[in-house]
């Protein structure tokens, strides 16, 4: 069992650490700008016109509103028509106008704010995503070291080639994918696989841009240019997903596009049939205005808004935010889960689950001497045996003579007793733990005949060992004055209710949700037991998660991805809908994901699911109620003469009504029937 120790430079970062993104103000964006004006005139300008004021007085403020912000939508209408597109964005800013030309001021600055203040989110969605893109590029080192020679040559990474040699330092991310040739060190890649825990990296390991490495220094053959490089492949993959439309997006826009030219159609043809047959000018641009405002969109839209809002504030209140009415309507449509590992499934943390005893000492003893051989290491299963001490109300003493040694463990002297503590390694000799490096071996020569109570207890200690390995645990041998007196069981614990949630999803979806890590097999298969997961696929990088999602969406199924890692940000972004753990999550995936879960709770992942379904019932609901109030007034319009002011009341009248409907969803009842 020849597996090198723990331990980690001081200046070692946390697993799922990624660099910061590079954040957008919301109003470094012109869009956002505009929008702000528009709603700031339209605000000031609305209780002075419902007032009796002067119209000098509010006339100039809805101005305001409207050229702010309806320039951008309507100049890109144009442009659209320019290539024979017809734009609804277009079509509304005309509404808004005709709206105004008869006087009805308020209704047309409304239609101009609603969609304005709709364009600026999406150019701050769009803009975050792409900030975190790039962000991720940080991740690997502008320069490295290649060695030539018997020289070093400092190069930005953009020059090194396959084949060169690079020295990776200890605390240095590493600067492009390849293999160890030289060295020993435990290197974090959590960020590329998932793995909570540093990985032991030794001659002929295969190692990848962007990760971080422990206290040894390596020698590396380049395998990849920066290009092909993993984290290269990552930025491409979320890119590429992230610009693909979904088939209901496409759906939709033609559907605009149809009603767009149809709304129009119609209401030239209401204006310009009756003047050529001799109709009073004031009275066919009155009937045609008001055609064009119940025939307008926004009783649709509305009655398509509210139950979906409702559900996303309802979900927010519970820490669960989805930054879209698209994106809460997808959710009710999965029919396959999928989740991560580490940080998802699990809380992303080591602990001591277990103590094995293999000495004469107590558990107290061993955790005391163990905490304080640990206690100066930042190295994650240090703090797991130092949090396990102070679990227990282990008072923990003060060590001297503290070191470390790469691929081989901690050592320090607690109490006048060396302890060590690492990684389970061939003993030199039954009933003797291997040294750290850099102390003096057992002498050449035939070793003493052991006592039947050390051969025992290697056995013991040997034993535990592999019990521990099998159940997808991390064994550790604390050794004191090099005898082995306990071996800690050390593995990453379920979340609080992540099996209920299993459970739950697989009941919404219609079949068992499915694990995709990074880590190994054993580690797994344990945490998809422990959650009653049957399907595990291990040892993905984020290519293969991303394969597996592009699988099941061939076949026809709608996946919920749920994870947290820079890893499954690809994954997140090729689903049909992507979930972040919010807490532990790195920043491009928060960002690449369609919705958060702020407080790590994985039972609102089913329930948000259930609280789309029933907002997508309410949205077909208030589409017949918005449907047959609008063709209602449009027909009598047609058909007869529908007075304005008429028309206005029951087209607000109309949009009042599903509004009201959608709202039902804020209800704190509707989170509690979703939970089940």
């Amino acid at each position: 069992m020849a597996s090198p120790v723990i331990d980690a430079s001081p200046a070692a970062e946390p697993a799922h650490a990624a660099p910061p993104p590079r954040r957008t103000r919301v109003l470094a964006l012109p869009e956002a700008r505009w929008a702000a004006l528009s709603a700031a005139a339209f605000l000031a300008a609305f209780p002075l016109d419902l007032a009796g004021a002067p119209a000098w007085v509010w006339g100039p403020l809805y101005t305001v509103c409207y050229l702010a912000g309806g320039w951008e939508p309507g100049l890109a209408g144009l442009r659209a028509l320019r290539d024979k597109s017809l734009d609804v964005d277009l079509l509304m800013v005309v509404a808004a106008i005709g709206a105004a030309a008869i006087g009805q001021y308020l209704d047309g600055g409304l239609l101009i704010v609603i969609f304005a203040v709709s364009g600026a989110l999406e150019a701050l969605a769009t803009r975050r995503t792409a900030d975190s893109v790039r962000g991720l590029l940080d991740l690997a080192p502008a320069t490295a070291v290649r060695l030539k020679g018997t020289g070093e040559e400092p190069v930005g990474v953009a020059d090194l080639r396959v084949g060169d040699t690079v020295l990776v330092r200890p605390g240095e991310r590493l600067p492009a994918d390849g293999a160890v040739l030289d060295g020993t060190s435990d290197v974090d890649q959590a960020t590329i696989t998932g793995e909570p825990l540093p990985v032991p990296k030794a001659p002929g390991d295969e190692v990848f841009a962007g990760t971080l490495n422990g206290t040894g220094a390596l020698r590396v053959r380049v395998g990849k240019d920066a290009s092909a490089s993993v984290i290269a492949r990552i930025v491409a993959m979320v890119e590429e997903a992230s610009a693909t439309k979904a088939p209901t997006q496409l759906f939709i826009e033609r559907i605009e596009q149809r009603y767009s030219v149809g709304v129009v159609v119609a209401t030239l043809a209401l204006f310009a049939l009756p003047l050529a047959f001799g109709a009073d000018l004031t009275e066919t641009l009155l009937r045609a205005m008001t055609f064009m405002i119940v025939a307008s969109p926004c009783a649709v839209v509305l009655a398509t808004m509210p139950p979906l809002l409702s559900a996303i504030a309802n979900a927010g209140r519970h820490g669960v935010l989805v930054k879209s009415a698209v994106v809460m309507e997808r959710l009710g449509q999965v029919d396959r889960v999928a989740f991560d590992k580490t940080g998802t499934l699990t809380e992303g943390a080591p602990r001591v689950a277990e103590v094995r005893l293999t000495g004469a000492l107590a558990e107290p003893d061993v955790l005391a001497l163990a905490a304080a051989a640990e206690l100066p290491s930042e190295h994650p299963l240090a703090r797991a045996v130092v949090a396990a001490a102070r679990e227990r109300g282990v008072e923990v003493p003060r060590a001297t003579e503290f070191s470390s040694a790469p691929g081989r463990g901690v050592r320090a002297v607690v109490g006048g007793r060396e302890v060590t503590v690492g990684r389970p390694a061939a003993p030199s000799r039954p009933g003797r733990a291997p040294e750290p490096a850099g102390r003096d071996s057992e002498p050449t020569g035939r070793a003493p005949e052991p006592s039947v109570g050390e051969v025992r207890e290697v056995r013991d200690l040997e034993t535990s060992v592999r019990e521990l390995e099998a159940a997808g645990r991390t064994a550790v041998v604390v050794t004191v004055d090099g005898s082995p007196v306990a071996v800690l069981g050390v593995s990453d614990r379920l979340r609080d209710g992540a099996a209920a949630a299993v459970t739950a999803l697989a009941r919404l979806s219609g079949t068992g949700p499915t694990l995709l890590t990074g880590d190994n097999d054993r580690a797994a298969h344990r945490v998809a037991a422990d959650a009653g997961i049957t399907d595990v696929r291990a040892r993905l990088l984020p290519e293969d998660k991303v394969a597996a999602v592009r699988e099941w969406e061939r076949a026809g199924r709608r996946t919920l991805v749920v994870g947290d890692g820079v890893n499954d940000a690809p994954a997140l972004a090729a689903a049909h809908t992507g979930i972040a753990m919010g807490r532990a999550g790195s920043d491009l995936a928060l960002e690449t994901a369609d919705a958060v879960v702020v407080r790590d709770e994985l039972a609102t992942v089913p329930a948000v699911v259930a609280l789309s379904r029933r907002a997508r019932a309410l949205v077909v609901q208030n589409l017949v109620i918005a449907g047959v109030c609008i063709g209602a007034l449009v027909v009598w319009d047609l058909a007869g003469h529908l007075p304005l002011p008429l028309g206005v009341a029951g087209h607000e009248g109309s949009t009042v009504l599903v509004g009201l409907n959608g709202l039902r969803l804020l209800r704190e009842s509707a989170w509690r029937k979703a939970l089940g």
